[in-house]
């Protein structure tokens, strides 16, 4: 997104950190398994027994983590608990919940091999991600960094002249300091830290950024500029005929032009390298014809009028949020994006993806919910202070899964692993093991344990 030289270099300072930007450059570097083994991959992968459902939770048991309410061994919460969450409560929707990883992270604010949960209902979906986020580990991790960090909200005032208009932006402009202050006054976390104005004939949009501190912001961003809004009606030298907190230019919850000139959420972008022979054993293809398929797409993308370009971001990020108690409906505008991927000057693959709206939190909302919070802290991202670090982790799961799909579509195998993987099985056949699929094993880098070779599924 183009930024002013003023916010450019507040970001560039915050990104560092105090460090130079070669520190920046060595925390963003792979960590192949060679020198850094991988702890081990999600057990069974292909098994729905008791038995196989055991041992995954015995893993997470193994590393720290409680699974009561995510298992269903835990009481639901008293349903007086729950005001803030819902409205006329009569139960719980359940859907299944995948693990996958481990998935190694060289972010920023992410960093380490974490193991991330994905609730679904779509066969096929775990397993392919799973499979993208085992390529990345085995390739030395995903880069991610978390940059901008803003929501917004955008009051609209009508005037009877454009004069009138004119004269009140101008002085809307000038009142930006005084808006910080009362801000304040409705939040201990967020603050005011962009306003943009447009005026269209009579009419004047105020767009007011918030950096959200850990939480998604959209109710922090709400209540700061209605106490804004009457702050302006108290104190404005032109009075307007009539004005709405929300005048539908803000990007709530829908795909928008703005979404790479103005981030609503956080901006993660996410970068890996495949080698060549990674790629082709684990995805029965090459990094070739990935960067045909992806030239072709991009074209049909921009034919389509898509906003952004990629493959099925929503699909991992919706995943993520009804694990992690995210606003789901956000998907809609956290899911533009743009994926790239081209073949390197040695022949191997270079993936990336940009997010310009990714609107999560790990305070508030949704996330104080039992299955929520065990599902954050699984890797690492409850609570205050690990914002940042779970926007990068859902960068890098989008990723994943973007490869994946990618090399099911060059190989041939998209149709397949769906028709094998979504579906419940035919009457008679077997439904504790599925076929282990298309995808040959991986050979495991030096050092690395038995248990990382094989990337599988679609």
């Amino acid at each position: 997104m183009p930024i002013s030289h003023d916010k450019a270099r507040e970001i560039a300072e915050r990104l560092r950190k105090g460090r130079a930007m070669d520190g920046l450059s060595q925390l963003l570097a792979p960590r192949p398994p060679a020198e850094n083994p991988l702890p081990d991959r999600v057990p069974s992968p292909r098994a729905w027994t008791a038995e196989a459902h055991g041992e995954r939770l015995a893993l997470l048991a193994g590393l720290g983590h409680a699974t009561d309410a995510l298992s269903g061994e835990a009481p639901d919460p008293d349903p007086q608990t729950l005001q803030g969450n819902i409205e006329n409560f009569i139960g719980y929707t359940r859907i299944p919940t995948g693990l996958i990883g481990p998935l190694r992270m060289n972010g920023l604010h992410a960093q380490g091999d974490v193991y991330v949960p994905l609730a679904t209902s779509e066969g096929a979906l775990v397993a392919s991600y799973d499979r993208g986020a085992r390529l990345l580990s085995l390739s030395g991790g995903v880069a991610a960094v978390t940059s901008v960090e803003q929501v917004q909200r955008a009051p609209g005032f009508a005037f009877g002249s454009i004069a009138q208009a004119a004269h009140f932006a101008a002085w809307a402009v000038d009142q930006f300091d005084r808006f910080v202050e009362v801000a304040a006054t409705r939040t201990s976390h967020g603050r005011l830290v962009d306003l943009a104005t447009h005026v269209e004939a009579n009419h004047v949009y105020l767009i007011f950024s918030l950096h959200p501190g850990d939480a998604a912001g959209q109710n922090m961003v709400t209540m700061c500029t209605a106490a804004i809004c009457q702050d302006i009606l108290e104190r404005t030298p032109v009075t307007p005929e009539w004005w709405f907190l929300e005048s539908n230019m803000s990007g709530d919850k829908k795909a928008t032009v703005l979404s790479f000139l103005n981030t609503r959420g956080r901006n993660v972008m996410a970068e890996c390298r495949i080698p060549r022979r990674l790629v082709e054993k684990g995805l029965h293809t090459t990094p070739e014809q990935m960067d045909r398929y992806w030239r072709m797409s991009f074209i049909g993308g921009v034919q389509t009028g898509s906003i952004g370009v990629s493959g099925h971001i929503a699909n991992g990020l919706a995943a993520l949020f009804l694990a992690c108690g995210q606003d789901v409906a956000c998907v809609s505008e956290a899911s533009v994006g743009i994926t790239r991927m081209e073949v390197t000057d040695e022949g191997d693959l270079y993936a990336s993806l940009t997010l310009p709206n990714l609107i999560v939190g790990t305070v508030g909302g949704g996330t104080r919910l039992p299955t929520a919070s065990e599902s954050l802290r699984i890797m690492g991202c409850e609570g205050t202070g690990r914002a940042a670090a779970f926007a990068e982790i859902c960068g890098a799961v989008a990723l994943a899964g973007e490869i994946s799909i990618v090399g099911a579509l060059c190989a041939g195998h998209f149709a397949g692993a769906h028709a094998r993987l979504g579906r419940p099985p035919s009457k008679g056949a077997s439904a504790k093991h599925a076929p282990s699929g298309d995808a040959p094993s991986v050979d495991p880098p030096s050092g690395a344990s038995p248990s990382h070779d094989t990337p599988r599924g679609p």
